[in-house]
C-alpha cells in the first residue's frame, strides 16, 4: 500500500530516529528505521543497569513493538556503513543498500578518549546495555575477590572505584557504587566490610556538573560527600594502566576504573561528505537539514546546531527528541508545499540524580534539591520510558531499593575472571 510513495530512511532508532519515526505516522510516506540493535533504549537509566538496580529488560524495548501499528514504517536491524548523497543509496553492511528520497541521520554518538583509544579496555565507558553489564560485572567481581584477597594492598585496590569525568553519568555512577557499598552489600560478605570501598569522581575541570548552574554544582558534590565520595577536581587524567591512573600528577591504584569523560559523534556523519568539527559531528542549516543536501536531516548528538545563541545546543535526550518531532513536521510541510519554520530548542531544565533522596534540578529558572529534586526526576524518568510494563516494573523496583536498600539485579554475567590482574 506504501509503494511509489516518497521513501524516508531513519538511520538510529534512540530518541530522535523514533520521534521522527512516530511522527510520521500516517504521513503518505514509506519509513525504513535502520539501527543495529533490535531495542529502542533509555539511555538516562543506564547507569541503574550497570549499577544493578534494573535489569536491561526495563529500560529497553523492542523498536518493531513500538512501530508495530504504524503501517507506513519498516525496521531494517542493519549497521550502516556508508551513505552516497549524490545517488541517495544508504549501504548496509552485508552488502546491500537502501535507496532513499529523505535521509534522518540519528545515529548518535560514542565514547571519546581523546587520542587514547587503549584505555577504553581499562576503563569501559557507558553507552550501550553491553556496556551497562560489563560495568555491573566489573563492579560486583571486585567485592568478590576482594573478599577472598588477604594482601592489604591488593584488597584495597580491588575496593577502589574510579569514575573520570564530572558530568551527570559520572554523578550518577559515583553516587550509585557509594550506595552499594554503604547499604546494599554491607551484610552480604564475612572478610571485608564493602563500606571500606573508596568512590573517587575525577573532574579536569574546576567544578563537577559544568553544564549546571554553579550552586547546583556546589549542592552535588555536597551531596557526593555525604555518600563519603571523594571529588577530585582540576585532575586531568593522563594515564591509565591495568593497577590504575594518574591523573594531576597523583596516582591511584584502583582496580576498577569507569569512563564518563567524553563522547565522540558516530562514524555516520564521516559518510555525508559533509565538513564535520572536531568532535565528528555534521553543522547543520537552521532547519536541521545537511549544507548542499536539503534531502538529508542530521538531528541529536550526530549533530550541531548554533543557529540559537551561537553556542551548540548540548547533547541530551531533550534535545533530539525535539528535533525528532521537528523533522517529522518539516517532512510533513515539505510533502504539503509548505516551507518549515527554523528549528528552535525549548529548553525545559536538567535535572541529575546524585543517590537516594539526593538530586539536583533546574527546571523553567527553578532551582531544585534535595528530596523534591529526586521525586521530580523519577517520575519525569517514568514518564519518559516506553511501555507500561517497564514503567510499572521500575517504579515498583524503585520503591522496593528505598524501602529495603535491596538491588534484585545483582548477577554477574559473562567472564567470571576477576576485573584486574594486579
Amino acid at each position: 500500500m506504501t509503494a511509489g510513495l516518497p521513501h524516508v530512511v531513519i538511520v538510529g532508532a534512540g530518541f530522535g530516529g523514533l520521534e521522527a519515526a512516530r511522527g510520521l505516522a500516517g504521513a503518505p510516506v514509506r519509513i525504513t528505521v535502520v539501527d543495529r540493535r533490535n531495542h529502542y533504549l533509555f539511555q538516562p537509566l543506564l547507569y541503574q543497569v550497570a549499577t544493578a538496580a534494573l535489569s536491561p529488560a526495563d529500560i529497553a524495548y523492542p523498536i518493531r513493538s513500538i512501530l508495530r501499528r504504524q503501517q507506513n514504517a519498516d525496521v531494517v536491524l542493519a549497521e550502516v556503513v556508508g551513505v552516497d548523497p549524490a545517488r541517495r543509496v544508504v549501504t548496509l553492511r552485508d552488502g546491500s543498500t537502501l535507496s532513499y528520497d529523505i535521509l534522518v541521520v540519528a545515529s548518535g554518538a560514542r565514547h571519546a578518549y581523546f587520542g587514547h583509544e587503549a584505555w577504553e579496555s581499562r576503563a569501559p565507558g557507558l553507552k550501550s546495555l553491553e556496556d551497562a553489564l560489563e560495568i555491573r560485572r566489573r563492579i560486583l567481581l571486585a567485592f568478590e575477590e576482594a573478599d577472598r584477597e588477604t594482601s592489604p594492598d591488593r584488597r584495597r585496590s580491588l575496593l577502589t572505584f574510579a569514575i573520570v569525568g564530572g558530568g551527570p553519568t559520572g554523578v550518577e555512577l559515583a553516587g550509585a557504587i557509594a550506595e552499594i557499598a554503604d547499604h546494599v552489600l554491607v551484610d552480604d560478605f564475612r572478610h571485608i566490610d564493602p563500606r571500606e570501598a573508596r568512590v573517587i569522581l575525577i573532574e579536569a575541570g574546576p567544578r563537577i556538573l559544568p553544564s549546571y548552574a554553579p550552586a547546583s554544582s556546589q549542592n552535588a558534590s555536597d551531596e557526593l560527600r555525604k555518600l563519603r565520595v571523594e571529588v577530585w577536581l582540576g585532575h586531568p587524567v593522563t594515564s591509565i594502566d591495568d593497577t590504575g591512573l594518574v591523573a594531576g600528577g597523583r596516582r591511584l591504584e584502583a582496580a576498577t576504573i569507569l569512563w564518563a569523560a567524553g563522547v565522540a559523534a558516530s562514524g555516520v556523519g564521516s559518510f555525508l561528505g559533509a565538513p564535520l568539527d572536531r568532535h565528528g559531528r555534521v553543522p547543520v542549516q537552521p532547519d536541521l537539514t545537511v549544507p548542499g543536501h536539503p534531502e538529508i536531516f542530521v538531528i541529536g548528538d550526530l549533530s550541531v546546531f548554533t543557529h540559537q545563541g551561537g553556542h551548540p545546543l548540548p547533547g541530551v535526550s531533550p534535545v533530539a527528541m525535539q528535533q525528532g518531532r521537528y523533522v517529522a513536521r518539516a517532512i510533513r510541510d515539505r510533502l504539503a508545499g509548505r516551507l518549515a519554520p527554523p528549528f528552535h530548542y525549548v529548553d525545559k531544565g536538567t535535572m541529575a540524580v546524585v543517590g537516594r533522596s539526593a538530586a539536583i534540578a533546574e527546571v523553567m529558572g527553578v532551582k531544585l534539591k534535595g528530596l523534591p529534586a529526586w521525586l521530580a526526576w523519577c517520575g519525569l524518568h517514568i514518564f519518559y520510558l516506553i511501555g507500561f510494563r517497564n514503567r510499572f516494573i521500575v517504579m515498583f523496583e524503585w520503591a522496593w531499593a528505598y524501602v529495603s536498600y535491596q538491588r534484585g539485579a545483582r548477577l554477574i554475567t559473562g567472564n567470571l575472571e576477576t576485573p584486574r590482574k594486579g
